[in-house]
């Protein structure tokens, strides 16, 4: 029998369902990122729209209470700022989406799962 959500619970799954849309925002930025790695103008533009997008969900997700959401998209927000390699740069960001998704993913099932309170007995 499926057990209804706590009204935390649905507002907690709805703030992570608004994250993983722009962890999927970020993935698309940085296909298109790689995409056009050989135009340095249209490149820095997608980095600085990264870096402003993650920023934002840096602060959305410490607002959430969610720490390790808001660890990793701030780093991703200062790998996309860094001058450098824009191979390795590329590269950092695309783990760092993989990794944002996998911990997104991990919390929303989190929040799906009812709690239970106290010790269950079996009804008689």
């Amino acid at each position: 029998m499926a057990e209804k959500l706590s009204a935390e619970q649905a507002q907690r799954a709805e703030q992570i369902q608004q994250f993983i849309k722009s962890a999927e925002h970020v993935q698309r930025l940085v296909s298109e990122l790689e995409a056009n790695r050989n135009q340095p103008k249209i490149a820095d533009n997608i980095c600085h729209t990264i870096a402003r997008e993650m920023s934002q969900l840096r602060h959305r997700a410490v607002a959430a209470n969610v720490s390790t959401i808001a660890d990793v998209a701030g780093s991703m927000s200062v790998l996309a700022t860094r001058s450098g390699n824009l191979n390795m740069k590329i590269r950092g960001l695309r783990d760092a989406v993989n990794n944002i998704q996998a911990q997104l993913d991990h919390e929303l099932k989190a929040a799906l799962h009812p709690e239970r309170k106290g010790p269950q007995q079996p009804r008689q």
